[in-house]
């Protein structure tokens, strides 16, 4: 098993991606701390990955709160005896526009993009480095190596989760902490929904989120929409040893949409 005996913390992990990544991690043998705002769902995480004989730690809470965005680690490493990769990949879409912008919107999406992810990561930092090295794994987006004309705000925090990831791979290197960030396309979560409802010239009036989601996977030179399964095998490669000379990327898994 590629994570055996590795412990480690999943963000946004009740549905889509993040989901997908604690219930792969755990059959890879990590123990898994599973963070989500939805109580509701990140039990479902972790009964599922408890019945099927692995180990997680339910942890549903509200990452804008400064002390759970730093207690997730504490009481994570407490339960399992250490941490060795946080996958960070709590995210928010943002508003659509800049005219007429709604700031209290602007700030819980950079609040989630950015300031919880420095916050566990401040806290995760001295574990890692207590077990000799370790993976720290962000989730950017291709808005984040590319612009974005319907999600300016989004595409802002982004960047600035790539920045962040280049800027602490060079710092943590000589630790042995590795520090990625993974860049999905459009991938067939609940999020896609939010951005294909966005205005925008080619949708045809009253076409439902459904059919947008389709169309904009027609779109992809792939044909299809990214499935969150295939999210999480990336970020796997990227968190597991086989990465272990991997250290600044950001990785596009975006079906040759950014190439």
């Amino acid at each position: 098993m590629r994570l055996e005996n590795k412990i480690g913390i999943v963000s946004a992990a009740a549905s889509g991606m993040g989901r997908a990544g604690a219930l792969r991690f755990a059959r890879e043998g990590a123990a898994v701390g599973v963070v989500d705002i939805d109580q509701a769902g990140v039990e479902a995480v972790a009964d599922e990955i408890t019945g099927a004989g692995g180990r997680a730690l339910g942890l549903p809470g509200d990452l804008r709160d400064d002390e759970f965005a730093r207690a997730i680690v504490r009481r994570t490493a407490s339960a399992f005896g250490g941490l060795d990769f946080v996958w960070n990949h709590v995210g928010h879409p943002g508003p659509a526009s800049v005219e007429g912008i709604d700031m209290a919107d602007f700030d819980i999406a950079i609040g989630l993009n950015l300031r919880t992810v420095l916050l566990t990561t401040e806290a995760a930092i001295p574990e890692l480095r207590a077990r000799g090295g370790g993976a720290l794994l962000y989730t950017a987006s291709t808005s984040g190596l590319v612009g974005s004309a319907f999600s300016p705000v989004y595409s802002m925090a982004k960047f600035g989760v790539v920045g962040f990831v280049r800027s602490l791979a060079k710092r943590l290197a000589p630790e042995k902490i590795r520090v990625n960030a993974i860049c999905p396309g459009p991938i067939d979560t609940p999020m896609l929904r939010v951005f294909v409802a966005r205005p925008d010239q080619q949708r045809t009036a009253g076409e439902d989120k459904e059919a947008l989601v389709q169309a904009r996977g027609r779109q992809n030179p792939m044909g299809r929409t990214g499935k969150p399964e295939e999210i999480a095998n990336a970020a796997l490669f990227l968190i597991s040893d086989e990465a272990s000379f991997v250290s600044g990327a950001a990785l596009p898994v975006d079906g040759a949409a950014t190439a």
